[in-house]
């Protein structure tokens, strides 16, 4: 025996749910319940007297009830083991690439209307915002507004271009109160992280300065492991704006309480410029960039709970729990039973879910071109499409009088089915038809004008009056082949097997074409018949005047896209103020 591999093993054995062991400490007491029931259990105690039992009872347990007890002290000690997770080695797990999710908070204040930035303050950060939401590589993101407030303009979402949606519409009108809260809004900003289940994530500030409380705020956020970054609105030099009482205020840009508040944040500041650097000064195009973020396709390591080996051993000892012979019993019966494989997933999928299953594994077999594999699945499911698919399958086999028995049988449950129709009088042809002397034709192909695409595939693009081979199996969406072979358009007619055939199809199609002509200009007022839909019916007086009610109150909605966001904004706030979470 090799004892120091055995050693090393040990070494290595790692618990990872120790606190199970604790359930060890009840052994002892379990014993000795068992006993004393045991001794308790005596039928004799009843009918002789207690000091005489010692010298007529033979106290000494029987060796089946000893290993009786031994073997229940050993199931029961396996499953405290088996349930505290014991572990070998480590073994690669994938990781999830790690996007960190970004909350923007916008300053919406009346000092994002000055001009130093050209038009407007509010106009370059909305600019910045989509090059933001277009360029950012994946990630969460959602947008906040603040002034006196903050308020969630588009929580945390995937779907980067539905918070575009929002952008034309932010406007400092829709603020209920006015101010520039930067600690609300990180505070605000920093709930939506952590109620979305992030414990790490991005917070970018776009304004013009940050007071102490924002800096407190930028700091609690880190604390709680929300990075908080700025981005500048403004220049240095400044421009006046109008506040919304009338007066005349001045803004400037403040780039070290910007820095300060970045620095306590744990982020980056940049201001805003032409382009995407100073985006990319702040990391905040990159998801992945955050730290401790995954890199796409890394694979890290984790141990490998190996409790359940233990399952067997303790299998086994429960056999022997059953009545005598019991175990003997349940060992013949497993071994009776058939063992091949199973999947686990069959055993809780409904009927119609292993049908769906089945039918997709046949369409599967038919596009690598496994004819007689994908006949056999579609004849596994007993419905219409299914037998119509298989009859497809057969025909491509060349079994010609397999797959009008399933067109037959598709057309029996459903008699309507005009692709089935097609295909079985189109198979039917090429039955009767004598097979040409020569080289043999594409196996299974059951028309001499089948169509392949460009990828060597059947189409599924059968147009209106060939008589196609089988078509595709239904894709997974689709409950059957859209590619009927059918004759739906007398203007298309198969090619002739012979040059006298081809002459006299050419010539009825002239006598055709010209007999359309002369109809024609018999009746020059008559439109040319169209593939499109027939008119709608004439509409009655009530159903006209409901349609032209319907569009006068159409007109008179008022074309305000941040009408919304307005109300929305001003019943959030005073629902804050009824619950006091407004206080100065």
């Amino acid at each position: 025996m090799n004892f120091a591999a055995l050693g090393e093993g040990f070494a290595a054995l790692q618990l990872l749910r120790p606190q199970w062991l604790w359930a060890l400490l009840a052994l002892p007491m379990l014993a000795w319940l068992w006993r004393a029931r045991r001794r308790h259990a005596s039928v004799w105690r009843d009918t002789v007297d207690a000091h005489l039992l010692p010298h007529l009872l033979d106290t000494a347990p029987h060796p089946r009830a000893r290993l009786a007890w031994w073997g229940a002290a050993l199931g029961y000690g396996l499953a405290v083991l088996a349930l505290a997770g014991p572990s070998w080695r480590h073994v690669e797990q994938p990781l999830w690439q790690s996007h960190a999710p970004l909350v923007v908070a916008l300053d919406l204040s009346s000092a994002t209307m000055a001009a130093d930035l050209p038009p407007s303050r509010l106009a370059q950060a909305r600019a910045k915002l989509s090059t933001l939401l277009r360029e950012r590589a994946g990630g969460q993101v959602g947008l906040v507004v603040y002034a006196g407030d903050a308020f969630t303009v588009a929580p945390l979402t995937d779907d980067a271009a539905n918070v575009a949606l929002f952008l034309d519409s932010l406007l400092p009108d829709v603020m209920p109160v006015d101010g520039q809260r930067g600690d609300r809004a990180i505070a605000w900003s920093a709930k939506l992280l952590r109620q979305a289940g992030f414990k790490h994530g991005d917070i970018l500030l776009l304004t013009d300065h940050a007071d102490d409380a924002a800096q407190a705020a930028a700091a609690n956020a880190a604390g709680d492991g929300y990075r908080v970054s700025a981005l500048g609105l403004g220049s240095e030099a400044g421009a006046p704006y109008q506040r919304p009482d009338g007066s005349v205020a001045g803004a400037r840009l403040d780039p070290a309480s910007l820095r300060a508040l970045a620095k306590r944040g744990g982020g980056r500041y940049a201001a805003l410029a032409p382009g995407d650097a100073d985006l990319r000064t702040l990391r905040v195009l990159d998801p992945t960039a955050t730290e401790g973020a995954a890199a796409q396709g890394e694979t890290g390591t984790a141990r490998q709970d190996g409790g359940f080996w233990l399952l067997p051993p303790l299998m086994l000892i429960a056999l022997f729990a059953f009545r005598r012979g019991g175990a003997v019993a349940v060992l013949l019966v497993c071994l009776w039973l058939p063992w091949h494989s199973v999947h686990a997933a069959d055993l809780w999928r409904r009927p119609d879910q292993a049908a769906h299953a089945r039918m997709q594994r046949g369409e599967q077999a038919y596009r690598r071109g496994d004819f007689a594999r994908a006949a056999q699945l579609y004849g596994e499911v007993d419905s219409a499409d299914a037998h119509y698919n298989r009859g497809n399958a057969l025909a491509k086999a060349g079994q010609y009088p397999q797959a009008i028995d399933a067109y037959d049988q598709a057309l029996q449950q459903q008699p309507q089915m005009a692709d089935a129709l097609a295909n079985r009088r189109a198979v039917k042809a090429v039955m009767d038809r004598k097979p040409p002397k020569g080289p043999k034709q594409d196996q299974g192909d059951p028309n001499p004008k089948a169509d392949a695409s460009k990828n060597g595939k059947p189409s599924t693009q059968g147009g209106k009056g060939e008589a196609k081979a089988p078509p595709q199996p239904p894709s997974p969406d689709q409950s059957r082949s859209e590619d009927p072979a059918s004759e739906r358009d007398p203007g298309k007619q198969q090619k002739p097997a012979s040059a006298a055939a081809q002459q006299a199809a050419d010539a009825a199609q002239r006598e055709r074409m010209q007999r359309e002509l002369q109809q024609a200009k018999a009746q020059p007022d008559a439109k040319p018949p169209t593939d499109t839909p027939t008119a709608p019916p004439r509409e009655t007086p009530a159903q006209r005047e409901r349609r032209l009610a319907n569009e006068a109150w159409l007109k008179r909605v008022p074309d305000d896209p941040g009408g919304l966001l307005r109300e929305k904004f001003r019943i959030e706030h005073e629902r804050r103020q009824l619950q006091g979470l407004q206080g100065e």
